[in-house]
């Protein structure tokens, strides 16, 4: 009886182990913008929610909402109603798309209805970035935030600056998160822009679509799949980049059931993990660690006491080698014809006699060689 009572309560510990993991939520917001009233229409924002938020779906979360167009108003009241729902949920995740701006490093999400005539206007007319990280920060394990907002800003052109020294950056601004097991997802490398292709969706969304939603593949790996196929895509002119750090337990996008699709797409995968991307540098510079052009720099001569100890050898082999012949630069002929004067040796004229060394008269002057 002892064993029985023992087996059914490891059964029931196993089986309550089993209901808290197929018990895990999941909840997105996915946003997308492009009717602009103060700027052209962007025509991808719009395409790149619908999609993504439809793989959201298939992946298996439990909640998505997607919305599009939304105005100043509007924005502030979906992030914050999604707020409320992330805190019964493991992950979350906010999808961006649309226009972003960058004012003295800090990043803005621009709604529909934004006019933005002047720089201290961003304060007042968009939603900072740090809104939407809020909105996911009560989530217990995975904290997601998603931007494909690093288009190039028709607002910055005609806004007025209110302060000659205040900056407006091109693209995003680099940000680090503050709250652990947090990632946030370029479209563009800081203080470079998005690229909205020539097709429905961006290369982005394309890129995310195609990837993330493979089974079993960890979150971190699928996000540098990204960036290769955006690289590839727009000839290594866009390249999408992660902020933030996740922990070892918490990185697999979706659930482990496949479909025929699914499987297709891992084994697509799978084949790509063996496969490089070349990351081509101008002269001068190198491939880091970060897989990013960095200079060379240029290395100077140290010496060591390896160098000391050679040229300390060389110059005692020279010292201690015998002087080789060298000539005075003098010419000196006899009988056997005529040849340099010794060194050490020099030429002597005498007036009448022969000379004793080379028996030669020239007029009544006679050379003969003296060494010392």
């Amino acid at each position: 009886m002892g064993a029985i009572r023992i087996f059914l309560f490891l059964l029931a510990v196993f089986c309550l182990a089993c209901g808290s993991a197929r018990a895990e939520k999941r909840v997105a917001l996915v946003i997308g913008n492009s009717a602009y009233k103060s700027a052209p229409r962007l025509a991808n924002p719009v395409n790149d929610a619908s999609i993504v938020g439809g793989m959201l779906k298939k992946a298996g979360f439990d909640l998505v909402e997607v919305k599009l167009d939304l105005n100043a108003a509007e924005m502030r009241r979906a992030l914050r109603d999604f707020g409320g729902k992330t805190r019964e949920a493991e992950v979350a995740v906010v999808y961006y798309a649309g226009h972003g701006i960058e004012l003295d490093g800090t990043n803005y999400l621009i709604p529909t209805d934004a006019t933005l005539e002047t720089d201290s206007d961003v304060l007042d007319e968009t939603l900072p970035l740090e809104r939407a990280l809020f909105a996911v920060e009560t989530a217990k394990q995975l904290r997601l935030v998603i931007l494909d907002a690093c288009r190039d800003n028709p607002f910055s052109k005609t806004m007025k600056r209110t302060m000659a020294a205040r900056a407006i950056g091109r693209g995003l601004a680099k940000v680090e998160p503050n709250s652990p097991n947090t990632m946030i997802a370029f479209a563009a490398k800081a203080g470079s822009t998005a690229s909205d292709g020539d097709s429905r969706n961006s290369p982005f969304a394309a890129a995310l679509v195609e990837r993330l939603p493979t089974p079993g593949l960890d979150l971190r790996k699928a996000f540098g799949f990204v960036r290769d196929d955006v690289l590839k895509n727009t000839g290594y002119k866009q390249e999408p980049y992660v902020y933030g750090s996740l922990g070892g337990d918490m990185c697999r996008w979706s659930r482990q059931s496949q479909s025929p699709q699914d499987r297709k797409r891992a084994l697509r995968t799978r084949s790509a993990e063996t496969a490089c991307v070349k990351i081509a540098c101008r002269a001068g510079y190198r491939v880091n660690d970060d897989n990013e052009c960095e200079k060379v720099q240029e290395k100077k001569p140290v010496a060591t006491r390896d160098d000391e100890a050679k040229r300390d050898a060389e110059r005692k082999k020279l010292e201690s080698a015998p002087a080789t012949h060298q000539t005075s630069g003098q010419i000196i002929c006899n009988q056997a014809g005529c040849r340099p004067v010794a060194k050490g040796c020099h030429v002597v004229r005498t007036a009448g006699g022969l000379n004793p060394n080379s028996r030669i008269a020239t007029g009544n002057v006679f050379e003969h060689e003296v060494c010392n």
